[in-house]
Protein backbone atom coordinates (compact mmCIF):
# COMPACT_ATOMS: atom_id res chain seq x y z
CA UNK A 1 0.00 0.00 0.00
CA UNK A 2 1.21 3.51 -0.84
CA UNK A 3 1.79 6.36 1.62
CA UNK A 4 -0.07 8.74 -0.71
CA UNK A 5 -3.45 9.79 0.65
CA UNK A 6 -5.51 11.85 -1.79
CA UNK A 7 -7.48 13.41 1.05
CA UNK A 8 -4.28 14.81 2.54
CA UNK A 9 -2.86 16.00 -0.78
CA UNK A 10 -2.32 19.75 -0.63
CA UNK A 11 -2.01 21.64 -3.90
CA UNK A 12 -1.24 25.03 -2.34
CA UNK A 13 2.28 24.84 -3.77
CA UNK A 14 1.08 24.68 -7.37
CA UNK A 15 1.56 27.80 -9.48
CA UNK A 16 -1.54 28.44 -11.53
CA UNK A 17 -1.65 31.13 -14.16
CA UNK A 18 -4.93 32.05 -15.74
CA UNK A 19 -4.69 32.00 -19.52
CA UNK A 20 -6.34 34.86 -21.33
CA UNK A 21 -7.06 34.38 -25.01
CA UNK A 22 -5.13 36.69 -27.30
CA UNK A 23 -7.90 38.49 -29.11
CA UNK A 24 -7.06 40.50 -32.17
CA UNK A 25 -9.34 43.20 -33.52
CA UNK A 26 -10.63 42.42 -36.98
CA UNK A 27 -9.26 44.63 -39.75
CA UNK A 28 -11.24 47.69 -40.73
CA UNK A 29 -11.93 48.87 -44.26
CA UNK A 30 -12.51 52.33 -45.64
CA UNK A 31 -15.27 52.69 -48.20
CA UNK A 32 -14.28 55.13 -50.94
CA UNK A 33 -15.94 56.83 -53.89
CA UNK A 34 -13.97 57.27 -57.10
CA UNK A 35 -14.35 60.32 -59.29
CA UNK A 36 -15.72 60.15 -62.80
CA UNK A 37 -16.60 62.87 -65.31
CA UNK A 38 -20.27 61.94 -65.68
CA UNK A 39 -21.99 61.42 -62.32
CA UNK A 40 -23.76 64.62 -61.17
CA UNK A 41 -22.55 66.14 -57.92
CA UNK A 42 -26.10 66.11 -56.52
CA UNK A 43 -26.27 62.34 -57.02
CA UNK A 44 -23.00 61.86 -55.10
CA UNK A 45 -24.36 64.01 -52.25
CA UNK A 46 -27.57 61.93 -52.26
CA UNK A 47 -25.53 58.70 -51.99
CA UNK A 48 -23.47 60.06 -49.10
CA UNK A 49 -26.53 61.23 -47.19
CA UNK A 50 -28.70 58.17 -47.86
CA UNK A 51 -26.19 55.31 -47.58
CA UNK A 52 -23.63 56.78 -45.20
CA UNK A 53 -25.94 58.90 -43.01
CA UNK A 54 -23.93 62.05 -43.55
CA UNK A 55 -25.44 65.45 -42.87
CA UNK A 56 -25.65 67.57 -46.02
CA UNK A 57 -22.66 69.76 -45.12
CA UNK A 58 -20.37 66.74 -44.59
CA UNK A 59 -21.69 65.09 -47.77
CA UNK A 60 -20.82 68.24 -49.76
CA UNK A 61 -17.29 68.23 -48.30
CA UNK A 62 -16.73 64.57 -49.24
CA UNK A 63 -18.24 65.12 -52.70
CA UNK A 64 -15.84 68.03 -53.30
CA UNK A 65 -12.94 65.87 -52.15
CA UNK A 66 -13.97 63.18 -54.65
CA UNK A 67 -14.29 65.83 -57.36
CA UNK A 68 -10.98 67.59 -56.70
CA UNK A 69 -8.76 64.74 -55.46
CA UNK A 70 -10.27 61.83 -57.37
CA UNK A 71 -11.25 59.87 -54.29
CA UNK A 72 -13.14 60.42 -51.05
CA UNK A 73 -13.63 58.35 -47.92
CA UNK A 74 -17.26 57.64 -47.03
CA UNK A 75 -16.58 55.80 -43.78
CA UNK A 76 -14.63 53.06 -42.03
CA UNK A 77 -16.33 49.74 -41.30
CA UNK A 78 -15.84 46.05 -40.61
CA UNK A 79 -15.30 43.95 -43.73
CA UNK A 80 -18.89 42.70 -44.00
CA UNK A 81 -20.41 46.16 -43.59
CA UNK A 82 -17.93 47.71 -46.04
CA UNK A 83 -18.66 45.02 -48.66
CA UNK A 84 -22.38 45.56 -48.27
CA UNK A 85 -22.09 49.33 -48.62
CA UNK A 86 -19.91 48.99 -51.74
CA UNK A 87 -22.42 46.60 -53.28
CA UNK A 88 -25.51 48.72 -52.59
CA UNK A 89 -23.89 51.97 -53.76
CA UNK A 90 -22.62 50.41 -57.00
CA UNK A 91 -25.98 48.73 -57.60
CA UNK A 92 -27.90 51.95 -56.92
CA UNK A 93 -25.58 53.90 -59.24
CA UNK A 94 -26.17 51.40 -62.08
CA UNK A 95 -29.94 51.48 -61.51
CA UNK A 96 -29.77 55.24 -62.02
CA UNK A 97 -27.49 54.96 -65.08
CA UNK A 98 -24.46 56.57 -63.41
CA UNK A 99 -20.89 55.23 -63.67
CA UNK A 100 -20.04 56.18 -60.05
CA UNK A 101 -17.76 53.55 -58.52
CA UNK A 102 -17.49 52.68 -54.86
CA UNK A 103 -14.75 50.40 -53.51
CA UNK A 104 -13.01 49.50 -50.27
CA UNK A 105 -9.46 49.35 -48.97
CA UNK A 106 -8.06 47.90 -45.76
CA UNK A 107 -7.17 50.61 -43.27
Amino acid sequence: MSDFDPLKFNDDDLAVQEVRPQLKRPPLYKVILLNDDFTPMDFVIEILMDFFSMPEEKAIQVMLQVHTQGVGVCGIYSKDVAETKVYIVNDYSRENQHPLMCSMEEV
